[in-house]
Parts: structure tokens; sequence; C-alpha cells
């Protein structure tokens, strides 16, 4: 059977056109499923009974199970949906004021191994589908109470959850089409944000296909720092990422790029690292978050002290780049950034190849301290 949900508006159009049926059919179906999130065929009224039934016969509705549902104190919800295999991936929703963001995952688990982050210390298993990467967003719609009359909770998505979106680059895209997609969910591409470590060819990728906005996950000033936060600099250094993000800005929907920052203590936070970074972006129309640094489980890092964190925005702030710090939401619940960390059967091995280090290392300088005492 077909799952509907997975399918971008023209994968749509044409299965219907495979069951005999107009264009105007799939524009009706995506509202059902996506705008009203209904799950049951018998409920779409304006569809013929004839279609309706072949849809039971051919065709689903079916998103990742939700595994827990978690409140944090300040209204963070976190969900655990379980994709299969004995893999499940984490979901956010961070409720504002004036706007409400969820926070979707496109990998269960992740491959590029950044050195401060949760999700890519527990490997890598796979891709995520179209169907449970826009279910994520169903699933919240559902949960937040969304129906077809009410006021949309969701006013902006953040693929900043489990995974490298670029990675997954043709599902990811899929995904974000029906977000985009006015009889879907209807969001601009302004109110959609995707976030990459810096897959340079894949930057240029999406500014042709799907333009939204660009988050960059940057977080040192040099390369030879970045080499050791986020690995896949050593393929993609710098400059030639700050190349892709001024070639993506001619088409995004935004005259900038955010660069996001976490905040190390004693690692990137000194004002000489804030200087640099200011030479660095000079020649880049960009937005800079620092991010204080989330603590979990054996992460060897700490979070920035609140005055360094001051001190690094004022100096950016002083050479006239836009500059914020942001609001760590969900931390009680290890639902802040860089804390998603869900279940992964690793097929990468990581825990084992670490496990392997740690033993040689310390073999290693067992060694060292023989030959010193003999």
């Amino acid at each position: 059977m077909v799952n509907l949900l997975g399918l971008p508006p023209n994968e749509l159009q044409a299965f219907c056109a495979a069951l005999g049926e107009k264009p105007f059919r799939a524009k009706q179906l995506l509202r059902w499923i996506h705008h009203a999130g209904v799950d049951d065929f018998g409920a779409m009224t304006d569809v013929s009974k004839a279609l309706r039934e072949r849809l039971v016969q051919s065709a689903s509705i079916a998103a990742p199970c939700v595994r827990r549902d978690t409140t944090a104190a300040d209204g963070t919800r976190k969900w655990l949906l379980h994709v299969g295999t004995n893999n499940a991936i984490e979901t956010v929703f961070i409720p504002e004021t004036a706007r409400g963001t969820l926070c979707i995952s496109s990998q269960a688990g992740c491959a590029l191994e950044c050195s401060f982050c949760s999700t890519g210390r527990q490997g890598f298993n796979r891709n995520l589908s179209v169907a449970e990467i826009i279910g994520q967003l169903w699933l919240a719609n559902r949960a937040l109470g969304r129906g077809v009359s009410e006021e949309r909770p969701i006013t902006n998505v953040v693929m900043m959850g489990m995974g490298e979106p670029l990675a997954n680059f043709d599902n990811v895209v899929a995904a974000m089409e029906l977000m985009l997609d006015d009889s879907a969910y209807g969001l601009s591409r302004r109110r959609v944000t995707l976030s990459t470590s810096g897959l340079v060819p894949a930057i240029d990728r999406l500014r042709e296909a799907c333009p939204v906005a660009l988050a960059v996950s940057l977080h040192a000033p040099n390369d030879e720092l970045r080499n050791e936060l986020v690995p896949i600099n050593r393929k993609y250094p710098i400059r030639e990422l700050l190349a892709a993000c001024v070639r993506y800005i001619e088409k995004a929907p935004r005259d900038f790029v955010t660069f996001e920052y976490v905040m190390l203590d004693g690692v990137n936070d000194a004002p000489a690292h804030a200087h640099e970074l200011v030479r660095v972006l000079s020649d880049v129309p960009c937005k800079v978050n620092l991010i204080p640094f989330n603590p979990f489980p054996a992460s060897g890092y700490a979070r920035s002290r609140g005055e360094a964190v001051a001190r690094f925005r004022d100096i950016l702030m002083t050479s006239e780049i836009t500059t914020t710090v942001r609001k760590t939401r969900g931390d009680d619940i290890d639902a802040a950034c860089g804390q998603l960390a869900g279940e992964v059967q690793d097929r990468t091995r990581r825990q084992a190849r670490r496990e392997a280090r740690a033993a040689h290392s310390g073999s290693e300088v067992k060694r060292l301290m023989e030959e010193r005492i003999g």
C-alpha cells in the first residue's frame, strides 16, 4: 500500500492520475491529510465515495508511532517517535508568545560526528523517509489541537533535529515542498529553516531546488579548530563554505545566512576567537546566533560562562554583526539544542571504535609510564 503522507504534491497528483482521477483530487487529499490532519479516508466528505473505497484498498496515511510525550517546565514539548528496527527519533515543539517552532529530525542518528553534539555520539542508522520527516509535523499539529478551522499552533519549522538534513537531500526537499504547499501546511520559505554543518555541494543544490532560510553550524572562526569540532570541515573548509553561503543568498528568501556558534568554555569563546570571527565573516551578509552549550553525559565540554558569552556578543555587535544569544529551552527534558539523541541502532560501529581508541590510548599511557619508571 502507498503511504500518502509521504507523497509530495507532484507524486500525489501522479498517484491520482493512475487511479483515473483529475488533478484537483490531489489538492483535496493534500488538504485533508496535511491541513486537517485526517488519517481516515471515510472522513474525507468532499471526496467521492468510489474514490474513498479505492483509497482504502490501495493507500494508507501512516505517521511514526509516539513512544513518549514529555513537556518541560517552560512548555517545550518533546516526542520520541518510533521509526522501526529499534530506532527512535526526537521532535521538539518550542512555544513562544508570537510563534510556535517545531524542530524536526531528518535522520536516525548522524554520521558527521560533531564533537559537542549528543546526536553525533549515537552513531548513524539511516535516512528518514519523506513520511517520517513530514509525519513529525503532521503528528505535532494533531497533538497540539490543530483542525480544519483552527489557528495553526506551528508557525515555523526548523530542520535542526537529529541528523544532517542535506545528507538526506531528496527526502528533505520533498518534505519541505509539502511544508510550503498552500494546500498542505502553507508555510512561507522565510519560516522554514534548514540547518547544515556545511555540505557545500548540497547547499548549491538546495539553492536551485528549494531555497528556504539557511542556518550554518559554524562553531569556530578557523579551520584548525573547526576541523576538531565539526569534522566535515576537513572536506569543505570555511573559505569554501562561506563562498557557498554567499551564492545561496542570491536565491534565498532572506538576504542573510544565520551562523550558529555553540559556546564552549575555554575552547572557542575567547575574545581572540570573536575578533577572528569578525574578520572571517566580514564579506558575508549574516546574523550570528550564539548558543550556550547544553551538557550531556561524557561530553567533555562545559558551557561558557555568562560573562564570556556577553563579551563575545559585544565584540561582534560592535563590528556591526547582528548577534543574538539563544535562550535555552527544554533542557530539563534533554530537548535543548545539541541534546537530542533518541535511540539509534548504530551501523557505523562508532561506539566500538571510540572504546577501542580509548583502550589504545590507555595502554599507550601505561606503556610510557612504565618506560619512565624503568
